[in-house]
């Protein structure tokens, strides 16, 4: 069963309010820094369910829901995407509160690469020569940035591989944003359970509960989590996967500014030129889109 697609121009608006969101982020991790990465990732997961849940109560959906259930693929497809968003998720958290945020930071200029070189490989999208140029320009000025952080590379490689390779599972499934999203939570919720009940009886104990900021802050990881993923879910529904892809540089800009305006961070010559080249790829791409519209309206 295919859910229907909304619009571009919606489409566009929700995948950049799905980025900002995310680069929002360290902002609401410094507030959960001192819980342990598996335990909150459990929690994260737990807690976005019932976010699925009422927004399906309050939209409907539920006969998506159980047609999906009843397409094997579809179910398969969403057990890949839900391993996939739960690794994302572990290391992009141990790379923050283990001290690699720019390792992780990298991983999500590298993303927008990775989601185009997708869109063109299994998905047979083309660029027009424009795009191919802003493609270049933002190669170059993230390859200024993973110049100097060979050692961690492998942090940024991985997240940025296995989002992208979630995005795609969820452009080709058989399944709505919010339906697939639910899925995955039902999917990943014995093991989150499972994990909780171990650290609570046998393990180290369970940071919920410990502090009320923090509980409340870990029980919120729920909305931050599943609000962007249904939006990022319906745009690349409806938009080409190398333009889901090129606004994937919204996130990083955004965590940039954060760290420059909020914790006084420090800009140096290679960061800069490469804000400088990826946002004159950012103009150069944008630019041969409207130009493509415009096209098509009057044709």
């Amino acid at each position: 069963m295919n859910a229907p697609t909304i619009s571009r121009q919606r489409a566009l608006l929700f995948a950049l309010g799905a980025h900002a969101t995310w680069g929002m982020m360290p902002l609401y991790l410094q507030l959960v820094r001192d819980v342990p990465v598996f335990e909150f990732v459990a929690w994260r997961t737990l807690f976005t369910l019932p976010v699925c849940l009422v927004a399906l109560a309050v939209i409907g959906g539920w006969a998506e829901v159980r047609a999906v259930f009843g397409n094997r693929k579809a179910v398969v497809t969403l057990v890949g995407s839900a391993a996939l968003i739960a690794i994302n998720w572990c290391l992009y958290v141990w790379a923050v509160v283990s001290g690699h945020v720019f390792a992780a930071s990298l991983g999500y200029y590298i993303l927008p690469l990775v989601m185009m070189l997708f869109g063109l490989v299994f998905l047979g999208e083309r660029l027009t020569r424009r795009q191919w140029g802003a493609v270049i320009l933002a190669t170059i000025g993230v390859s200024a940035l993973a110049a100097g952080a060979l050692m961690t590379l492998w942090i940024s490689l991985a997240s940025a591989f296995t989002f992208g390779a979630y995005g795609l599972l969820r452009k080709m499934v058989a399944a709505g944003s919010l339906a697939g999203l639910t899925i995955e939570s039902l999917i990943l919720a014995p093991l989150a359970i499972t994990f909780l009940t171990w650290t609570g009886i046998d393990g180290p104990g369970l940071a919920m509960g410990r502090d009320t900021t923090e509980s409340v802050a870990i029980m919120a990881g729920g909305v931050l989590t599943g609000v962007p993923l249904i939006l990022f879910a319906s745009a690349t529904r409806a938009l080409p996967y190398t333009v889901v892809g090129f606004l994937q540089f919204t996130s990083p800009t955004v965590v940039f500014l954060i760290g420059l305006l909020v914790f006084n961070e420090h800009l140096n010559t290679a960061e800069l030129a490469c804000f400088v080249l990826i946002w004159a790829a950012a103009s150069l791409f944008i630019w041969d889109m409207l130009r493509g519209n415009m096209a098509e309206a009057k044709g």
